[in-house]
């Protein structure tokens, strides 16, 4: 796609740490960057999205850290709306939209908001004001949130579908990567490790992960789950084999080193771990919830399984283990099937997107 001038953008995004929303953000602003567009990016001060964003070369705009409701952060944005010209604000997260819209009420700018979590506000008006009367577009990361948005009164019209991209790897990693990456975590070669990837909030299923190892603790005693992530969840009554490492920026530190990935989310808007795992040649057990059944393919890239329940888990952890010539299979199927949610592809529409609003040529 070619495009006529480069366009003028901001992005917001209030997330302190770098999860799958936050590394999205950067990837577009990367691959915007590459088609020549001017970029500011809008965090918190002290944020980890800060510091990566002004490692990756971005200019930035801080939040006050200590802002009730960022009411100064606000005007002081709304300052440098004024005066650096913008032709969109791009909203990240749900608070962004929030502050991109109260800065730039009244002034020539176009604002998209993304949208990538299954959360709707009990009170339907205040996602249909938001949603759909203070921004021009909204980006849905998977038609299962484009269709909760229409259910809460979003016009259909307003909201692409544009899910989230990884950057793939041209190689897949060597085997003495993978095992020198085991090594590190002390594990041997043939243990079976299932590694999971998510913070401890009850939706991303910990603690199902958890109960699940539980169950196959005898049956699996070579089996081993690797958490990365922040937070913990309670292990008072963990009998598995636990190893975790804690928040993570590499994902070439998690990765390379695992057989299976696990997504036993009780809620997920597209599933951008899984989209990970996959270009990594990981086949995927994932709840059938959200739009995870829009990333993988049952009995062809990996499993689905019904969310909350760690003895369907085990069941599917169990299959994956017992045939390893058809796990490499569903592992090679799950890597071919992520080219087609490449960062080329979601900078591409995006971009698209952004000219359709600006009423510029595409």
């Amino acid at each position: 796609m070619t495009s006529t001038l480069p366009l003028r953008i901001v992005h917001i995004d209030t997330g302190r740490s770098l999860r799958g929303g936050q590394r999205q953000m950067l990837m577009l602003a990367r691959g915007l960057r590459d088609h020549d567009h001017e970029q500011m990016i809008v965090c918190v001060e002290g944020s980890s999205v800060e510091s990566r964003a002004r490692q990756e070369g971005f200019q930035v705009f801080s939040l006050p850290p200590s802002d009730p409701g960022h009411a100064f952060g606000i005007l002081l944005l709304r300052q440098q709306l004024r005066m650096w010209r913008p032709k969109i604000v791009h909203a990240h997260d749900g608070r962004g939209q929030t502050i991109g819209w109260l800065a730039s009420v009244g002034l020539p700018i176009k604002r998209v908001a993304s949208r990538r979590v299954t959360f709707l506000p009990s009170d339907g008006w205040t996602y249909r004001l938001k949603y759909g009367r203070t921004c021009h577009a909204v980006i849905a990361v998977s038609e299962n949130i484009r269709g909760l948005s229409v259910q809460a009164g979003v016009p259909r019209e307003r909201i692409m579908v544009i899910p989230d991209g990884i950057e793939m790897l041209r190689d897949l990693p060597s085997p003495s990567e993978k095992l020198n990456l085991r090594k590190s975590w002390r594990c041997d070669e043939d243990e079976f490790l299932i590694g999971f990837l998510g913070a401890s909030t009850l939706e991303k299923g910990q603690d199902v992960a958890i109960e699940a190892m539980n169950l196959l603790a005898e049956q699996m005693p070579n089996a081993r789950l690797i958490l990365a992530g922040g937070g913990a969840a309670d292990t008072h009554s963990v009998r598995a084999r636990v190893l975790r490492l804690g928040p993570i920026e590499d994902l070439g530190q998690l990765m390379p080193g695992l057989d299976l990935f696990i997504m036993p989310s009780l809620a997920e808007g597209l599933g951008s771990s899984a989209l990970w795992a996959m270009s990594y040649g990981l086949p995927v057990v994932a709840t059938r919830v959200g739009g995870l059944p829009e990333i993988i393919v049952e009995n062809e890239t990996g499993w689905l399984v019904p969310p909350n329940s760690p003895q369907a888990l085990a069941e599917a952890i169990l299959q994956a283990c017992g045939d390893r010539d058809r796990l490499a299979e569903f592992g090679r199927r799950a890597r071919a099937r992520v080219e087609r949610f490449s960062a080329d592809i979601m900078v591409s529409r995006t971009e698209e997107l952004y000219r359709q609003i600006t009423g510029g040529k595409h």
